[in-house]
């Protein structure tokens, strides 16, 4: 964790900005509580650019660490970010977004983004010549690593507790490569210096990821004085000396648009690892909205299950199952996926991310069969059957699709070849 940098105001605006008499004075900013993420391998970066930001915002602002406790396996909750920001924080640094995750609905206010770090294809020489591994990736598991190491066709997953046991798998010689978050490399490098690694990029809607800062209701105001900072910050070069160790080298910064890929194949060869085609289109209002915020729409393409050209509807389902798979969602899902699905530390699995308009390259099976395979991340597969059916058909219904007059099996969901194209809220045709 999880776009690229867009500016958005002229050094001059920039300087107006900070300088303004518009703003509420430094002294209403005074005494600001910044919080990192609990075991970030960003963190360190993380805290650089808060003190800097905000030393340049002319906001007195301290960073504290511990503000979440103790840290559980899938993630930090909105619950427990809600929580935080009322008792410990105003503000919390290195916010993974993204337009896959981009929590547009929890309330919280971003800042532009200060690094753009994505997802990584890592490898040694060893690693890369050995026939024994050449389709053993690993990925760290319930991160969106794993949902991008999924995506290659034959592959053979080894799936690590933490980032740094993923890279290991590689070094000994256990997997060909290993999908990794570039902050959690850089760390490694830094604990072993010694390692030659070799990196490329991905190209995935899960792959491309901005660190920036979240702002809660009652710090809401700061959000426009970090933002102009930050803007100068990127103009005089100082942004760009601090996140230059971090920041993603060329081999891993992936093409995204077709006019890219049309002019420059050798750029394109490049990438050891790429997920499906590159776009056919420009951003969509999904990611037009994320450009104003400093974010740009990442790679549409790809997707982990390939589908074929069938038109075949939909298979059927009953409110009832979408009442029921809500309960589910709630119970099980809403911690990482967001309350609305929007994306919290996992991907949104509402909107045009998930289910475009058109030209989807996931399935219903697809997802199915991955949801019912993976999923919960802190216990995958403990459902019944028939209660991932009912959570499929609460996505179904989440994305415009209507209830019909069949029931939903597990069978017929996995069976579905349909692409998961956005519904347009009519009743969905007969089982596949």
């Amino acid at each position: 964790m999880n776009t690229r940098l867009h500016c958005l105001a002229s050094l001059a605006f920039t300087s107006a900005l900070l300088a303004g008499t518009a703003l509420s004075s430094a002294d209403a900013f005074a005494g600001v509580r910044v919080c990192t993420f609990p075991g970030s391998p960003s963190a360190p970066l993380d805290r650089a650019v808060a003190r800097e930001a905000f030393k340049a915002a002319h906001i007195e602002a301290t960073v504290l660490e511990g503000a979440f406790g103790a840290s559980d396996d899938d993630g930090v909750s909105l619950k427990e970010l809600n929580a935080a920001l009322a008792r410990h924080c105003d503000v919390i640094a290195g916010f993974p977004r993204s337009t896959a995750a981009d929590a547009s609905d929890s309330k919280l206010k971003f800042s532009r983004g200060y690094l753009r770090s994505g997802y990584v294809s890592v490898t040694t020489d060893a690693a890369a010549a050995s026939a024994n591994t050449a389709n053993v990736i690993a990925a760290t598991y319930a991160s969106p690593g794993q949902l991008i190491a999924v995506q290659q066709k034959g592959a053979r997953l080894v799936l690590e507790n933490t980032s740094e046991s993923t890279v290991d798998a590689v070094v000994a010689g256990h997997a060909g490569r290993a999908i990794v978050w570039y902050p959690a490399l850089v760390a490694y490098r830094l604990a072993h210096p010694q390692q030659r690694l070799a990196v490329a990029g991905t190209s995935s809607p899960y792959a491309d990821w901005h660190l920036v800062f979240a702002f809660g209701a009652k710090s809401a105001a700061l959000q426009p004085r970090v933002d102009a900072a930050l803007a100068a910050m990127s103009a005089d070069g100082r942004l760009a000396a601090m996140t230059q160790q971090w920041a993603l080298p060329k081999t891993a910064v992936a093409a995204t648009s077709v006019g890219e890929l049309a002019t420059s194949h050798t750029q394109a060869d490049a990438f050891a690892y790429r997920d499906g085609p590159a776009p056919t289109h420009g951003p969509n209002a999904y990611g037009a909205a994320l450009l104003s915020a400093g974010l740009s729409s990442s790679a549409q393409g790809g997707g982990f299950i390939k589908v074929d050209a069938s038109t075949a509807s939909a298979p059927s389902f009953v409110s009832a199952q979408v009442a029921h798979g809500k309960k589910l969602y709630a119970g099980a899902c809403a911690k990482c996926h967001g309350a609305n699905l929007e994306g919290l530390n996992a991907p949104a699995l509402k909107g045009p991310a998930f289910a475009p308009a058109s030209g989807s390259h996931l399935t219903i099976g697809g997802v199915f069969t991955y949801m019912f395979t993976n999923m919960p991340a802190d216990n995958p597969g403990k459902l019944k059957p028939q209660d991932y059916a009912d959570l499929m058909a609460y996505l179904l219904n989440s994305n415009g699709y209507a209830a019909g007059a069949t029931k939903l099996t597990a069978d017929a969901a996995k069976a579905s070849a349909t692409p998961l194209n956005a519904g347009s809220a009519v009743t969905v045709g007969a089982s596949q």
